[in-house]
């Protein structure tokens, strides 16, 4: 078992800090704001070693404002996350996650819907430069390159969509499917060489359509791909209060499907306005650690924190 005061090192796949971060015009402190699940006060708190943090434009801008937006928001992410807080360092490669040294937390850029580079590739490629390395193609609607989950046409990747695909197996970017819509999810496992799911439940256990179905998750294990539980409680269950316990069921379902090698953690922290009781900010996430602790063996708990995506990341 964990020795007490020990903490399991977590890798949280998504947080939107940044939207955050971008909303309030740069007025709120990354270090110690209340206003942010996420902030390094509570990463530090919760063993989180390495936190994800997503690039995500909101769909009501105008076309023409979303490239900027997403820069603003990466600009954030250089200024205020990493600029001003040295412990806080940028995860560009693969192997960075192994030269991260005590008291460091690692922090990689992810994006959350390709909508901000319009059709243009070029732009996707400026974002890579940046540090982009995980992209998820849509948000909850469509774009250029495919439909979200609740798009009612329910169509599957364009061929800029495709593109797109190809461009992060060239790179070695992981292909996100959250969000995606069921069969814009297979033609990406179909193509994509690192698909993964950022942040998203077992739909057998809570039927919403932003959970994965078992097909769809065992498709994602057969690749290599990892799927990170979210904390978001309307995605746990339907009932109102929600508990660890039950987002442990998620967890429990995908490890009867064969995931217990391919299951991670995705927070949403930062995007969500209701929470797990327990799972209130980033600062609580060894609660979660401990009872997993009660069901899981240690190594598999391990894995569940970080050692799982670790091990099937992109070589």
């Amino acid at each position: 078992m964990k020795e007490m005061g020990q903490n399991i090192e977590i890798i949280d796949f998504h947080c939107d800090a940044l939207y955050k971060l971008w909303k309030s015009g740069g007025q709120l402190s990354y270090g110690r704001s209340e206003e942010l699940a996420t902030n390094k006060a509570r990463l530090q708190q919760g063993g989180v070693k390495v936190q994800c943090f997503a690039v995500f434009v909101p769909p009501q801008l105008k076309a023409e404002q979303k490239f900027q937006a997403a820069l603003d928001q990466i600009h954030y992410f250089y200024d205020e996350v990493l600029g001003k807080h040295p412990e806080m360092k940028q995860i560009r490669s693969w192997t960075d996650f192994d030269t991260l040294e005590p008291g460091q937390i690692g922090a990689m850029l992810t994006l959350e819907g390709v909508d901000p580079i319009g059709n243009d590739l070029r732009q996707l490629h400026i974002l890579y430069q940046l540090g982009v390395r995980a992209v998820g193609l849509t948000w909850n609607y469509a774009n250029l390159a495919a439909d979200g989950v609740l798009e009612p046409r329910g169509a599957g990747l364009t061929t800029f969509g495709r593109d797109i695909v190809r461009f992060n197996n060239e790179h070695r970017l992981l292909t996100d499917v959250a969000h995606l819509c069921e069969r814009a999810f297979w033609d990406v496992v179909e193509l994509a060489e690192y698909p993964m799911a950022s942040h998203a439940n077992a739909r057998a256990v809570c039927d919403h359509p932003r959970n994965l179905t078992d097909e769809q998750a065992k498709a994602l294990f057969a690749k290599g791909g990892t799927v990170h539980v979210i904390y978001c409680p309307a995605f746990v269950k339907r009932e109102r209060h929600v508990t660890i316990a039950d987002l442990l069921k998620h967890i429990d379902h995908l490890c009867a499907l064969g995931g217990v090698r391919h299951i991670g953690l995705g927070s949403d922290f930062d995007g969500i306005s209701e929470f797990v009781a327990g799972l209130e900010h980033a600062g609580k996430s060894q609660n979660l650690i401990n009872e997993l602790l009660k069901y899981y063996k240690e190594y598999e708990v391990r894995g569940f924190a970080a050692g799982n995506f670790l091990r099937n990341r992109p070589k």
